[in-house]
């Protein structure tokens, strides 16, 4: 075993330690982190929808927090972005999404920030309660996410059952009336300029043309400068 360790092979902590001890030698240990988390893959559509949105949201006079953390015991997680009102008790999350490669565990994330994010930035800012809550999916307006919309578009209406009127009032500079929270799924355009509408909502899915044909579409758009139509 000694001479096992001196090769610098790995071995128990006791075995250290009574190694220690027999060379009458106070055993000293440096706990550190081996294993590393790979580095986040660069993702600019993604970026550039937060972007967008927070530019907006901001004008409005709203406090805005992008990658917020947060913790409900073993579920750990970042909101994509998060805008509210301290005065109104109003909250707004949105999670953006520009594909759908994994649907169940897309729905997963999102629903369990719906169940924990509202009571943990609230305590968080130092507010009782939001009195209005507002959910929002934001999906960029692709043929590869209309595909995934289309296919299984129940599991959507499930998820994300209210209309984008509630968003279209943060949007426009006018906070939602409180009462309850909402769940919206919308298709965002993030190159969208002039009178192009921005974004549609999930009952327009069914119907609308895309604005991107895949993610590497959009990505080569925003490199360009331009917003490519249908």
């Amino acid at each position: 075993m000694v001479q096992w360790m001196e090769a610098g092979h790995a071995a128990h902590f006791e075995s250290y330690v009574r190694l220690a001890q027999v060379l009458g030698l106070r055993a000293e240990f440096s706990l550190t982190e081996r294993r590393t988390r790979p580095p986040r893959p660069e993702d600019p559509v993604h970026a550039v929808m937060g972007e967008v949105l927070a530019s907006r949201l901001s004008s409005h006079g709203l406090t805005i927090s992008l990658d917020e953390p947060f913790q409900h015991y073993q579920f750990a997680g970042r909101a994509d972005l998060l805008a509210w009102s301290m005065e109104s008790r109003a909250l707004l999350h949105i999670e953006n999404r520009t594909r759908f490669p994994n649907l169940q565990e897309a729905f997963g994330s999102y629903n369990a920030k719906r169940t924990y994010l509202p009571r943990i930035i609230a305590e968080r800012i130092g507010v009782t309660r939001f009195e209005q809550i507002t959910h929002v999916m934001v999906a960029l307006w692709s043929s590869e996410v209309l595909h995934s919309i289309r296919l299984h578009a129940a599991s959507f209406r499930a998820v994300c059952p209210d209309p984008l009127e509630t968003f279209e009032c943060w949007w426009s500079r006018e906070l939602p009336p409180g009462g309850r929270a909402t769940s919206t799924l919308i298709l965002f355009d993030p190159l969208a300029g002039g009178r192009r509408r921005q974004f549609v909502g999930l009952q327009e899915a069914t119907s609308v043309k895309p604005r991107y044909r895949d993610y590497r579409h959009a990505a080569e758009a925003l490199r360009g400068g331009n917003a490519i139509g249908s």
